[in-house]
């Protein structure tokens, strides 16, 4: 037993500043992963409902429909296209991630996360400049 207040102040103190084990989301990949994955399912849900609005826009006037459609074909929606693409790439991998994390262990969370990224990365050096070449030569 702790002889003085400053002994069992200092005993509190080591046992409050401990991480508790266990726990994956500490700012670090976990929660990284975690924000990203919501960030691109927002972005690509609201990109969803944007299409499905002005697709169904085609019923109800044609003409508006191709006014519509002619903004999109724009080197800016080019660029929106690259950006909806990426999200969904990584929307994608991440989601097999955490597939991965949930029928084994979480221990090769950091690990597979890496892998995420190294994947997002090579798929969108494929795809970017192809696509970007197209957007821009028009």
């Amino acid at each position: 037993m702790p002889q003085n207040s400053a002994e069992t102040l200092t005993a509190k103190r080591k046992t409050a500043s401990r991480r508790p084990a266990g726990t994956l989301y500490r700012g670090r990949e976990g929660m990284w992963s975690w924000v990203l994955h919501r960030i691109t399912g927002v972005a690509i849900f609201f990109f969803l409902l944007v299409h499905i609005l002005d697709t169904a826009l085609v019923r109800v006037s044609p003409e508006a429909y191709n006014a519509v459609i002619s903004q999109y074909q724009t080197p800016l929606m080019g660029l929106g296209e690259t950006a909806l693409v990426a999200a969904i790439v990584f929307h994608a991998f991440n989601g097999l991630r955490i597939i991965a994390i949930d029928f084994w262990n979480a221990k090769y969370q950091r690990v597979l996360f890496y892998v995420v990224i190294g994947l997002w990365v090579i798929t969108m050096i494929g795809f970017a400049p192809r696509h970007l070449i197209n957007v821009f030569s028009h």
